[in-house]
């Protein structure tokens, strides 16, 4: 393999650009709060080519954020020409202009500067937690999601995926009898995503009642712009409170001290892995926790999440298991480890 030193025979390459759309089929419908199901997921891919070397990058689709993969589409087919006459040498630049090129679209800027550390990746014949100076200890198991739905169908779900760790949709009238139900048929930890489904009183009475049944943590309570509602639950919760919707981009990230424990980094949201970088150093200076989430993506945008992995307190990176098919390889799953290829850059394989 071409080491990047010698790349000089390529300096007349340019990049060159490719993408497309996947729809990502679930093997049950997903429902978070607010009744919003899901029954496949839809997604961005992108590869960029440079000399032998090809990266790639995900971008799912969420609704409640406005993104589109039509949008991400158009927006690429519109400046597609910038894209490429990028002089790539290393992915901090390429994100730095790409933030600019497409300001309103981050999820758009994440595939891209995902795809560019795959890349970078591959040029410099390392795995990225390797660039990034850590070694593969201490990595936190991966939890499995079980989105809302009716209580013996949750229950039916767990039974039929043991696991050490479930993280449980919940914001619906009967969020303590699921979680009841639920612990009488495992001894695993359990986590609680409300996705901003909770009022201030609803959460002062329900967190109690979670942790008696000995739930870990619960992210995102409240609404994400609460933040007088979370002040209180911060000072009052018996449980640490994890930030999701109320930490997207960097600048988040200090709003977020004494009003969560932790934040919950998505590199969709975020822009990418390069901005993500940052946030986990100034989650820790700031003394927070750092859990890093999926949304949904397959195997190529989980495998960015896992190079992570022994960065991180916690992690939610189980969107291959939860659909139906994977376009790609290159992650192992075992009972809430995760393990990856030795391959450099992502280390992701199309099937």
């Amino acid at each position: 393999m071409i080491r990047l030193q010698n790349l000089a025979g390529f300096k007349d390459i340019n990049l060159k650009l490719s993408y497309r759309s996947q729809q990502l089929a679930f093997e049950y419908p997903f429902t978070i709060s607010q009744g919003r199901t899901k029954t496949h997921q839809d997604a961005l891919l992108v590869a960029l080519q440079l000399g032998p070397f090809t990266g790639y990058g995900e971008a799912p689709a969420i609704a409640y954020y406005q993104v589109t993969v039509d949008k991400m589409m158009a927006d690429l087919s519109a400046k597609k020409n910038l894209v490429e006459k990028f002089a790539f040498t290393e992915p901090e630049r390429y994100w730095h202009y790409l933030h600019h090129l497409f300001p309103d679209n981050p999820f758009l800027v994440a595939a891209l500067d995902m795809a560019g550390w795959d890349l970078y990746g591959q040029m410099k014949n390392k795995p990225l937690y390797q660039l990034w100076n850590t070694r593969w200890e201490h990595t936190p198991l991966t939890d499995y999601t079980i989105g809302i739905d009716t209580i013996d169908t949750m229950v039916a779900k767990m039974k039929a995926k043991p696991w050490p760790v479930y993280k449980i949709k919940l914001g619906t009238p009967e969020d303590i009898a699921i979680v009841t139900a639920l612990r009488k048929h495992t001894e695993a930890k359990i986590r609680i995503d409300a996705n901003a489904g909770w009022v201030l009183s609803e959460a002062l009475e329900k967190i109690p009642q979670l942790a008696a049944l000995g739930v870990e943590f619960i992210e995102q309570p409240l609404a994400k712009n609460d933040w007088e509602g979370m002040k209180v639950l911060y000072r009052e919760s018996p449980l640490p409170l994890l930030a999701d919707e109320s930490c997207v981009f960097e600048q988040d990230v200090e709003k977020c001290q004494g009003h969560f424990h932790g934040i919950n980094i998505k590199l969709t949201k975020c822009s990418g892995i390069t901005p993500a970088i940052r946030m986990i150093k100034k989650a820790r200076s700031l003394g927070m926790k750092v859990m890093m989430g999926s949304m949904n993506e397959c195997t190529l945008g989980s495998a960015a999440i896992a190079h992570f992995l022994p960065q991180l307190d916690y992690v939610d990176m189980d969107g291959p298991l939860l659909l139906k098919e994977d376009p790609a390889t290159g992650i192992h799953f075992d009972y809430g480890n995760v393990t990856l290829s030795d391959k450099p850059g992502l280390g992701i394989q199309w099937k």
